[in-house]
């Protein structure tokens, strides 16, 4: 049996976070909220949730912020929430390591389904090659990926990836050098119908890049630009 996901609602209106909780504790989901950016970074990093739905635009500290600052201790699963016309903003969310975003106004099942698609996606990424049982480990010279523990190693040292950092790492790594033109990595990353643009891929692999450079500068150069068509994983020595 899966265990009941805790989610923490942040917005600062009441009327949202309420009835984004009503819908998603009829999903049996354990929901908290946070009225301001300051009391979600509270929350969130004194306590462990399985996806956070973060508001973009909130007086004070914004949900730019929030994110920035949390993703320099934790890997939660985030989704931000965000106005039709924050184009720009949704850009520099996945910058600093949004998972999804939801365009507001928006309709509480369809945000329901993008948390059950994103916890989805966190599960599997655990156990992600269930037909090679005896193959739980990806090795490559100063890369190491452990499906089962859903950890990342790079000259021996452990990465903090998010969930989706961790997808496309993982998707690129099982077929070394072959080439993925970005429109094919966001249909497949991403899974289901996803309404961005390619600039989504690059500011994850900019991210991905950076993070795994300050561990491994031979690790992080293993993910390749092909101009004009994409990336690949590249291995170089063996």
């Amino acid at each position: 049996m899966e265990k009941e996901a805790r989610i923490l609602v942040v917005d600062d209106e009441d009327r949202i976070r309420r009835l984004v909780r009503l819908y998603l504790e009829k999903e049996d989901y354990e929901v908290e909220e946070a009225a301001d950016g300051d009391e979600a970074l509270t929350l969130a990093l004194n306590q462990d949730y399985d996806v956070i739905l973060l508001d973009l635009m909130m007086p004070g500290t914004d949900g730019i912020e929030v994110c920035q600052r949390l993703r320099e201790k934790k890997s939660t699963p985030v989704i931000m929430l965000t106005a039709k016309g924050e184009e720009a903003n949704r850009v520099q969310g996945f910058e600093v390591g949004t998972d999804d975003y939801i365009v507001k106004p928006f309709s509480p099942r369809e945000v329901v389904l993008r948390v059950k698609a994103l916890l989805r996606r966190s599960s599997q990424t655990r156990f992600l090659d269930t037909e090679t049982a005896a193959r739980n480990v990806i090795v490559f010279p100063h890369l190491t990926i452990d499906l089962d523990a859903h950890r990342v190693t790079a000259d021996g040292k452990e990465v903090m990836l998010t969930p989706k950092e961790y997808e496309l790492l993982y998707y690129l790594a099982k077929s070394p050098d072959k080439v993925f033109a970005r429109e094919e990595l966001l249909k497949e990353v991403w899974q289901y119908e996803f309404f961005g643009d390619l600039r989504t891929v690059d500011t994850h692999v900019k991210r991905l890049r950076e993070k795994l450079s300050k561990v491994s500068a031979n690790a992080a150069a293993m993910i390749v630009t092909v101009w004009g068509v994409g990336y690949k994983f590249e291995v170089n020595g063996s």
